[in-house]
């Protein structure tokens, strides 16, 4: 009786009949397969590069300007307003 060939088997008999182009492709797919899967079981170290990335760019740091000085006027008009409350 004829043993079946496991998963494995059955790729690497495929993987030596490829060309190199064809083996450069499947390294690089085997490459994005690895790092989805450590972005899988890290997401937080892949979301604090993103967010680093991101909170660097210029835009960013102008819109984070922007929102401050948005906050710190409000807090301002409030406070003018208790003030003026007071007084009356």
């Amino acid at each position: 009786m004829a043993t079946q060939l496991t998963n494995r088997e059955k790729l690497a008999f495929k993987i030596d009949h490829l060309s190199d182009s064809e083996i450069e492709e499947i390294n690089e797919y085997i490459s994005i397969m690895e790092s989805m899967r450590r972005e899988y079981h890290q997401p937080d170290a892949f979301d604090d590069e993103l967010v680093t990335a991101l909170s660097s760019a210029y835009e960013n740091r102008r819109a984070q300007q922007v929102y401050e000085w948005e906050a710190i006027r409000q807090r301002a008009d409030y406070s003018a307003t208790k003030v003026r409350a007071a007084h009356h």
